[in-house]
């Protein structure tokens, strides 16, 4: 029998007539498709089972199935692999990292990021920090200060902030040691995946520290880029607050 879960909810009417509008079955198996996720069931990098399996286990359709997973696929939580299956996506793959890394060379090939921590400590949130990552003032969070270069030229300052509780242990040591992508970090050392994130961006004049740390001058015109990263069930994890010089560089989106 189709576990509880699966059952048809209905939801506010759609029209003024009345009639009720209902929670398509496949975003139902979509939605247990995610809470297996976020539970860790399948792992970053791994394979979840076939459709013909999923189908079997909600006992619905496989082409229920299908919809649900070329949802999630559509949302980069799941990777499809020709022949090979489909896979829980993961910041170590390029293809997902590069979705979160924005900053392109105006002129030849993007260069290796050269990261260095110059900050990490625990401290108290304030109002703004509790209310981007959903705790209350005063709470602990870590806070880290990142400077990224290009070709030895620093290009960004990030100032970056965690959950206290899903990031303890989280240290500057930690961080130095490990040369891989963030994300990826935070991904095999926490067990927290970054899924979307949100950012403002807009224009702004470097302060002194951040003018120093960039080695430009004092109310340079730089790109501020806020950003609020989320994991699974729309969850805020990270807070992060960048400043870009972008002389050389500039932000790239895509419209779809």
């Amino acid at each position: 029998m189709m576990s509880e879960a699966l059952v048809r909810k209905p939801l506010p009417a759609a029209s003024s007539t009345g009639s009720a509008a209902f929670s398509p079955l496949y975003r139902q198996i979509k939605d247990l498709l995610v809470q297996a996720l976020d539970r860790g069931d399948w792992k970053p990098g791994e394979a979840i089972p076939s459709e013909t399996e999923l189908a079997l286990r909600f006992q619905v359709s496989q082409g229920t199935v299908r919809k649900a997973v070329d949802e999630l696929a559509a949302e980069n939580l799941l990777i499809r692999r020709q022949g090979k299956g489909t896979f829980v996506s993961t910041h170590h793959e390029a293809r997902v990292r590069f979705r979160f890394l924005r900053l392109a060379p105006n002129q030849g090939e993007a260069q290796p990021a050269e990261s260095q921590i110059l900050d990490c400590k625990r401290v108290r949130a304030s109002a703004e920090i509790a209310r981007a990552l959903e705790l209350k003032t005063g709470d602990t969070v870590v806070a880290i200060r990142r400077l990224l270069s290009f070709a030895s030229v620093p290009t960004v300052v990030d100032d970056i902030y965690l959950s206290g509780v899903l990031f303890k242990g989280l240290t500057a040591e930690l961080l130095n040691g490990y040369s891989g992508p963030l994300y990826g970090f935070f991904e095999t050392e926490f067990g927290i995946s970054m899924v979307r994130a949100e950012e403002k961006v807009r224009a702004v004049s470097a302060d002194g520290e951040i003018s120093a740390l960039l080695g430009i001058s004092k109310d340079t015109p730089i790109l501020k880029v806020d950003r609020i990263s989320y994991t699974y069930a729309d969850r805020p994890v990270e807070l992060r607050m960048g400043h870009y010089v972008t002389n050389r560089y500039h932000y790239r989106n895509s419209l779809n």
